[in-house]
């Protein structure tokens, strides 16, 4: 009979069940955020530039294009 008295454990649960729903800082992710489009739909300007140069001019040629969307994406929050 040495056991935890049953009447608190419905307490004690609870108490877990809410230290849980604040987290922990160090699951929170740090400063970056998470994008607000789907990576299709982000950048239009950047992305037609970048395909109207690639298909005109071939990958190579198009660096500074695909470089400037890339940096238009990474501004939307894109890991790219």
């Amino acid at each position: 009979m040495g056991g935890l008295p049953t009447d608190n454990t419905s307490s004690t649960l609870a108490l877990l069940g809410s230290q849980k729903n604040h987290g922990s800082p160090i699951n929170k992710p740090g400063p970056e955020t998470k994008p607000k489009k789907k990576i299709c739909c982000a950048c239009p300007d950047t992305k037609k530039l970048r395909d109207e140069c690639i298909v005109e001019h071939g990958e190579e040629a198009c660096g500074k294009w695909i470089e400037a969307h890339l940096k238009c994406l990474r501004a939307e929050g894109f890991n790219v």
